[in-house]
């Protein structure tokens, strides 16, 4: 929480070079939505984001088959 709050990590994003996937729960309460994917996607030159209705924080675990899925799809472009 503290590096999220503290931290400004928007010249690191602006030097990302690779294909990027920005995956965020939009019911995030750690790391609030419109606070962290929607401008991290912003940041990074060609990232892709992938908004997901009503999912949590821990979304990798609580949503596994679909955020595999889509991470699956993402990386055999």
């Amino acid at each position: 929480m503290v590096a999220f709050s503290q931290t400004d990590f928007t010249e690191d994003l602006k030097k990302i070079t690779v294909p990027t996937l920005v995956m965020h729960g939009d019911d995030d309460q750690i790391v609030p939505y419109a606070n962290s994917g929607p401008l991290s996607a912003q940041l990074v030159k060609g990232a892709v984001l992938k908004t997901y209705p009503g999912f949590p924080h821990g979304m990798p675990t609580t949503h596994a088959d679909q955020i595999n899925a889509d991470l699956l799809a993402f990386i055999q472009l």
